[in-house]
């Protein structure tokens, strides 16, 4: 099954809160808390506020770069950006099995080193530029054909981590990254922007259901 996960985002009338909830309505059932600038505490208030919800509609939910408050919050697991906390090491702390770790990926190399580390999934872009990131810390984007050179590289090394794509992706974009090997999407922006966002995250999940791998 083609998997979609929802990254959180705000606008000026969606705050992280509102956008967990318009995904889960939509259907969706993979969460990560993401919320880069702000406090340890206030990602704590959110991720309890997030967990309840992940929880009455049986939704994972998953962490930002905050190893130190999966515990404490309950969540299922964290996901590593490529300068957070090496997967190892939030390994140690994690242990396999109890929590998920995830890591973003750029390039095979980085895919092989979070594969020996420990990692459960790979988010792995940019697919093309995105407004929900830092400028300033963009990775190359990938396209079409960089995802197939990346998932062709990992058949050839029997690397089967789980490998979502990440970075501007739309529901238009589905069945050409299922084509070119990818297991699913991360998607944020487009559903925000959208008129009806929870309508647009319904039809990303029947897209989702109905692509081939």
């Amino acid at each position: 099954m083609f998997q979609v996960q929802f990254i959180t985002h705000f606008t000026k009338d969606i705050t992280y809160l509102d956008s967990v909830r318009i995904a889960l309505e939509g259907g969706c059932r993979w969460i990560q808390l993401r919320m880069k600038h702000a406090s340890t505490d206030e990602v704590r208030a959110a991720a309890a506020e997030a967990l309840k919800l992940c929880r009455q509609y049986g939704a994972v939910l998953i962490l930002d770069d905050r190893v130190e408050l999966v515990r404490q919050c309950g969540a299922d697991g964290v996901h590593l950006g490529l300068t957070d906390m090496p997967v190892a090491e939030a390994r140690k702390i994690l242990p396999k099995g109890q929590y998920i770790i995830g890591g973003t990926a750029n390039t095979l190399d980085d895919i092989r080193l979070h594969a020996a580390s420990g990692a459960d999934y790979i988010g792995c872009g940019p697919f093309r530029f995105t407004t929900t990131k830092d400028k300033d810390k963009l990775a190359p984007t990938l396209g079409l054909n960089g995802y197939r050179q990346i998932t062709e590289g990992m058949h050839r090394e029997g690397i089967t981590l789980p490998t979502v794509g990440i970075g501007g992706v739309t529901p238009e974009d589905i069945p050409a990254l299922a084509a070119a090997g990818l297991d699913g999407i991360a998607i944020s922006g487009s559903i925000l922007r959208a008129e009806d966002p929870v309508a647009q995250m319904r039809r990303v999940m029947e897209t989702a259901a109905s692509a081939v791998h």
